[in-house]
């Protein structure tokens, strides 16, 4: 607890300092400027044409200028690799840019992506133990049975459902509390804070006043567990190490797994279905091959990346990359959704803006790189294989309802996604014969 306590007053130190000096403050910025939106921008599941042709004249370019630092866009694989390895050379924090004026704890700069080491080394080795094939292989017959649930419920509803509502969201909303151990009462309100916390078309502000939220919820759930603890995540930690961790601590560790956990793979199940439903190869391939299902699973990863943009960082020194000047402060914006279409990543001359449910794994970048790689990646995976896989196997013919035109895509989100997917669950011939029956 000392260590933790000394680590925290030192980066609350810097972080105050850092922002004194620039009078800065995030949770205050109502609205992006134009110039540094075009990483978020996309046509459908594609980034728009802008963004592919920045990336194959320039694949590292400045954006714009804020705060009075430059900002560059890295979007060429190799480029962006390179900056997500070298921890050395960049900072995560984000801190800088939030005053620390008039704030609760809970609304502390959360989450291990945004923060530095000791402090991120100290805390991510934690949750590390907790996310090994090993731990994660107790909860798949918990999957299995969301997902089941979920199948049997959307059966039941049909044969017109809300993907989004109805699978997509619940199934990794219900998993991540039985990894945490908390309760699922209360689903609508975090559907709507989870989108709120990537939403950038309010600048800061909407996404700062969401985090508080969720964040005083999981601060809260810790201290209800501290002296009898549960089951799940929260409760192995209190037990093993609630001599180390206060509930602030705790609870922000917590809501980085809980957001994490559930936001992102919400948008992956749902356009992971949208992307099925127009190709019949890879349902049956789901459906049939079970050799075949990590392949299908990792295409949707690389295709689809639905966290657009790494972590911001800030150049700690003058460097360069990808022939670019970098200046010591300048903040990099990584587009994983562009590096992961970059022509060198593909072999043979692949045409990597298609969806080839047979293509050969890349090294993709949908779950980040280095020291920030998504500690729960393999959580990720395991969903995905379950709840693609069950709904290729239950309604393998199931379609869209709505034109593309038609579906809400999220406009301007660091999580990619879609408010809302209608579908029709069954063929012209299910579709007849339960129409007949009735």
């Amino acid at each position: 607890m000392r260590m933790l306590d000394a680590l925290r007053q030192r980066v609350g130190k810097y972080l105050l300092e850092r922002t004194m000096r620039g009078g800065l403050d995030l949770r205050k910025l109502r609205f992006l400027p134009d110039a540094v939106t075009l990483p978020f921008k996309r046509h459908g599941v594609d980034p728009v044409p802008e963004m592919s042709a920045l990336r194959d004249t320039e694949p590292v370019s400045e954006l714009a200028t804020l705060f009075g630092r430059k900002v560059w866009l890295v979007s060429g694989y190799d480029e962006a690799r390179e900056a997500l390895a070298d921890g050395a050379s960049y900072s995560n924090d984000l801190g800088q840019f939030v005053s620390q004026e008039g704030r609760d704890d809970s609304e502390q700069i959360g989450g291990l992506g945004m923060i530095d080491p000791p402090l991120h080394t100290a805390l991510r080795r934690y949750l590390t133990p907790e996310f090994t094939m090993r731990r994660l292989a107790r909860l798949e017959p918990a999957i299995e049975r969301v997902v089941n649930e979920r199948l049997d419920a959307m059966e039941a509803a049909g044969p017109e459902v809300d993907l989004v509502s109805a699978f997509a969201f619940p199934v990794p909303f219900e998993v991540i509390c039985e990894l945490l151990g908390l309760p699922t009462e209360d689903r609508e309100r975090f559907f709507s804070l989870g989108v709120a916390r990537f939403d950038l078309s309010q600048g800061g502000a909407g996404m700062f006043g969401a985090a508080a939220h969720t964040r005083d919820f999981l601060i809260k759930a810790v201290a209800a567990q501290r002296d009898e603890p549960g089951e799940g995540l929260i409760g192995g930690l209190l037990k093993e190490h609630g001599h180390e961790l206060d509930d602030l601590t705790l609870g922000g560790i917590a809501d980085g797994v809980f957001l994490g956990g559930y936001e992102t793979s919400a948008s992956m199940l749902a356009l992971g279905a949208y992307l099925l439903a127009e190709s019949p190869d890879a349902v049956r391939l789901l459906r049939d091959d079970p050799a075949s299902v990590d392949k299908v699973v990792e295409e949707l990863l690389r295709h689809l990346t639905v966290v657009q943009l790494a972590f911001l960082r800030f150049a700690k020194r003058d460097l360069v990359l990808g022939g670019q000047q970098i200046s010591e402060g300048d903040a990099v914006g990584i587009s994983l959704l562009a590096a992961n279409r970059d022509p060198r990543l593909a072999a043979d001359g692949d045409d990597l803006d298609t969806f080839d449910p047979a293509r050969e794994p890349t090294r993709h970048l949908a779950f980040g790189h280095g020291i920030h790689r998504c500690v729960g990646a393999e959580l990720a995976r395991m969903e995905l294989r379950i709840a693609l896989r069950g709904l290729a196997r239950r309604f393998p013919d199931l379609s869209v309802t709505a034109p593309a035109d038609d579906l809400d895509f999220r406009k301007l989100s660091a999580v990619y996604g879609v408010e809302a997917l209608p579908v029709h669950l069954y063929g012209a011939d299910r579709s007849s014969a339960t129409s007949a029956s009735v």
